[in-house]
């Protein structure tokens, strides 16, 4: 089966591969690492649809499906196991939205490794600075961790801290690709001027991280309808909830750390810290855009920013108004990691300030 599995990985990473060995762009390791940066944001967005959906367990084993390499080789037991419970994590849908999710991920890890040998091959004929093989060494060692978690998040039965941790490490990944792929593009010179915002667009950043790690916790605790109205919750500006049990990280999904079964104020408290967080993220986030619009060389980054949080506002809005529809929800997402993307190439380009004669 783990054979089965490696060749699908690969044949799944033949198309991205070969669109970049048939292209006339002279410089195909630069196109690669782009390619592999967008196909990651694809795999979080599709991640957060695999979750969204339920399917994270619609195959309880890893990395196959009860033994097997495809679900189509499954098909009894996924059936047996629908049947019985035809509401349940298992379903042949959900199946196969679990394994076609594990098929991008392994894709994504053959590009990886592909980035990696070529940085080493080129820095050992070269020895030029955008083909320091530390940052494609660095993503190798991330993409290993995030396919352990992504093991545990299945093994473990979505525990919910297992499910957030694997969401952050997927994001990380998403912005040290983006930081690759900076190095890997000529920039215009950016103005001395922004050598003044290196702090608060380190701080965003931080304080976006600390937001998605909410966002993540909200959702593997499933408690994005604990507050169906907007700007209140429950018709309260402080609704009663329960921060000791929200809040307590190593436990069961729905269950308290004493085996008890998680109360509704604990997914009150949830969604309202992951909420009133956000107005922090916005303000610093727009502040930091504003400032770097004005500046050259930022001018293009901050715009995209700008209406980067404009779009996860709203979305985390109408999430909210509209009870939960899939495809805001999944939206909502991709605006996190839309907006991880863009902080770390703001960061990126700050930086280059410093290093300008």
């Amino acid at each position: 089966m783990l054979i089965q599995l490696a060749i699908i990985g690969m044949i799944a990473a033949m198309l991205p591969l070969s669109i970049v060995w048939v292209s006339d762009n002279p410089d195909k390791y630069r196109k690669l690492v782009w390619i592999t940066l967008f196909l990651t944001f694809d795999l979080i967005m599709f991640g957060a649809f695999t979750r969204l959906t339920d399917s994270g367990l619609g195959c309880p084993d890893w990395p196959g499906c009860y033994g097997q390499a495809d679900p189509m080789r499954a098909h009894a037991d996924i059936s047996a196991a629908e049947a019985a419970m035809p509401t349940g994590p298992v379903t042949v849908m959900k199946a196969w939205i679990e394994m076609i999710h594990r098929y991008l991920a392994m894709a994504i890890g053959v590009l990886i490794i592909s980035t990696m040998v070529i940085a080493w091959r080129k820095w050992r004929q070269h020895r030029e600075a955008r083909f320091s093989p530390l940052f494609p060494t660095l993503l190798f060692g991330f993409v290993c961790l995030q396919g352990a978690f992504g093991a545990w998040t299945v093994t473990m039965k979505l525990q919910p801290i297992i499910v957030s941790i694997h969401l952050l490490l997927g994001m990380a990944l998403l912005a040290l690709l983006a930081w690759l792929g900076a190095r890997q593009t000529e920039h215009a010179p950016v103005s001395p001027a922004a050598n003044a915002l290196r702090l608060p667009a380190v701080l965003a950043a931080l304080l976006l991280t600390i937001q998605i790690a909410l966002g993540g916790w909200v959702s593997s605790n499933y408690a994005a309808l604990a507050c169906t109205d907007f700007p209140l919750c429950q018709g309260m500006l402080l609704p009663p909830m329960d921060f000791t049990h929200g809040f307590s990280l190593w436990r069961d999904l729905g269950m308290t750390a004493g085996g008890e079964f998680l109360p509704f104020a604990a997914l009150t408290s949830i969604h309202w810290v992951h909420r009133v967080f956000a107005f922090a993220v916005i303000a610093l986030v727009v502040w930091v855009a504003l400032k770097a619009r004005r500046i050259d060389g930022l001018h293009k980054t901050a715009r995209w920013l700008l209406m980067a949080i404009a779009l996860q506002f709203a979305t985390g809005v109408l999430t909210v108004y509209l009870d939960f529809p899939l495809a805001l929800a999944v939206i909502h997402n991709g605006g996190a990691a839309l907006l991880v993307l863009l902080l770390a190439m703001l960061n990126y380009k700050i930086r280059l300030a410093s290093l300008q004669p």
